[in-house]
């Protein structure tokens, strides 16, 4: 990771971000652990679940995926949604569109072992506009994607944003959430944990809108990064599984850096 970005970061979330117990894990002697990726949105009916074995950290590929479980969602309004397997550990459902309010049970049952979650679907918070923005820390000049919203008031809202630039992949960006800044007009400041944005660069954002559980998940996750001790977050999946289950709406914005 560039050096510099913890930096820049923490400075731009500190009076954004909670404090977050950190959890240091001896990643190296750990035993294998089921690891569960369950990010639901209402971007496509199309939804993906994987399910894989946690690996040693120095592997080559840090999880290797299960074939064979059973994968199930359920709602509060007694609709049932089954995953089929693939590939890769992959278990998708090709019709499921969530609706923001309800509450959605995740259950995955691996060689006779259950894993249970449980999440409600936050509504989305809109956004009034986007744009790039230049900012100068410690004499050295940096891009940001910025998206600015009215925070809605007297309610809890977590966010979370993935950001690819130049049609490479979506990576975690920032975990963010209303502690400070409940029922304002707020920017988000999102740029890329490892590479430094530059003019010509287009940026794609994705914003989701997620429950508390799961910007812990992230928070931590993002804790761990800035101060480069390694960790696994918090999961809110049971029976010691690693991961997580959201269930989110979010949408996706691209911007490009002018030259």
């Amino acid at each position: 990771m560039n050096a510099r970005l913890p930096f820049i970061l923490s400075s731009l979330l500190l009076l954004i971000s909670s404090c977050e117990e950190k959890i240091d894990l001896d990643l190296h002697q750990a035993a294998a652990r089921v690891v569960i990726d369950a990010q639901l949105t209402d971007a496509s009916p199309v939804q993906r679940i994987r399910i894989s074995h946690s690996v040693g950290f120095d592997d080559a590929v840090n999880t290797s995926g299960i074939k064979g479980a059973t994968v199930i969602v359920r709602d509060n309004q007694n609709w049932s949604y089954s995953f089929q397997y693939e590939k890769d550990g992959y278990y998708i459902h090709r019709n499921f569109m969530p609706t923001a309010g309800r509450v959605y049970t995740l259950s995955v049952n691996v060689n006779k072992v259950q894993y249970l979650a449980s999440c409600q679907m936050p509504s989305y918070v809109a956004v009034d506009s986007t744009a790039i923005s230049q900012k100068s820390i410690a004499g050295k000049s940096y891009f940001f994607a910025t998206l600015t919203f009215k925070d809605p008031a007297r309610v809890s809202n977590y966010y979370i944003y993935l950001l690819a630039i130049n049609g490479g992949p979506f990576r975690f960006a920032s975990a963010q959430s209303d502690q400070f800044n409940d029922g304002l007009k707020v920017t988000h400041y999102i740029t890329d944990l490892e590479t430094d944005l530059s003019p010509g660069d287009h940026v794609s954002v994705r914003r989701y809108c997620v429950d508390q559980k799961t910007y812990q998940y992230w928070n931590e996750y993002q804790s761990n990064t800035m101060s480069n001790a390694p960790g696994n977050p918090r999961s809110n999946i049971s029976n010691n599984a690693l991961g997580y289950f959201s269930v989110a709406p979010s949408k996706e914005y691209k911007l490009q850096i002018g030259k």
